[in-house]
């Protein structure tokens, strides 16, 4: 990859030590369908998630039909912490975390809970996801609305009946806060980064995996912000 200009390059390596080397695939889980779908209506809705990452986040939901933008960012802590030099030692309450923002009349917010599950996050594991070790790569769900919070209540409930998983689901819901961008080279990372090692390694096969289990949600074309 050529790299242009000292400032991107460093920002870049700083990137891939932090989202380090991939160590063991992830498994890949058919979420059930929500009992409790939402009732969202009329114009488009915002959800937060953080599931590791931040890259395959959003590469995936990028894909989702009805999602219109996925921004990359940090969630939990402060402000003056939203920075990735801080956020990636792991000394912050943020984690890395993605907003989507969705129209609800295409795609549901139980949906994107869906496909979360199914292909981004593994909810067994605690302060880490993949490869990527820490409680800035936790799994959480931060509702922004009371019909979200009712909707991600009911499918982590329904997710701990299934039985789907082997371990105990540990997932759990944060409260909604400011989320701080990420910086610009982390934004679109997987569309501007196709030859990146952790992308191919890490992040295309949750993209793959979208289109195969629900093609009816899946979007050829990267929603770019």
């Amino acid at each position: 990859m050529t790299f242009r200009g000292p400032i991107l390059a460093v920002a870049l390596g700083l990137a891939s030590a932090s989202c380090t080397a991939p160590a063991a695939a992830e498994n890949i889980v058919a979420a059930p369908a929500a009992k409790r779908q939402s009732a969202e209506r009329g114009g488009l809705e915002t959800a937060i998630f953080a599931g590791g990452c931040f890259w395959g986040v959003e590469a995936v939901f990028s894909h989702v039909k009805g999602v219109t933008s996925a921004v990359s960012g940090y969630h939990g802590g402060t402000a003056r912490s939203a920075n990735y030099g801080l956020v990636s030692s792991g000394v912050t309450d943020h984690a890395e975390a993605v907003k989507v923002t969705y129209d609800p009349k295409i795609v549901r917010y139980d949906e994107l809970l869906r496909v979360f599950f199914s292909v981004i996050a593994d909810p067994t594991l605690k302060n880490r996801q993949g490869p990527d070790v820490g409680a800035q790569y936790r799994a959480a769900l931060a509702p922004v609305s009371a019909e979200q919070n009712a909707v991600a209540k009911a499918y982590l409930a329904q997710m701990k009946a299934s039985g789907l998983w082997k371990r105990p689901i540990v997932t759990g819901i944060e409260r909604a806060q400011t989320l701080y961008p990420a910086e610009t080279y982390h934004q679109d990372f997987a569309l501007k980064n196709p030859d990146h090692g952790y992308i191919k390694r890490w992040d295309n096969p949750k993209v793959a995996a979208l289109e195969r289990m629900y093609p009816a949600l899946y979007s050829a074309s990267f929603r770019g912000n």
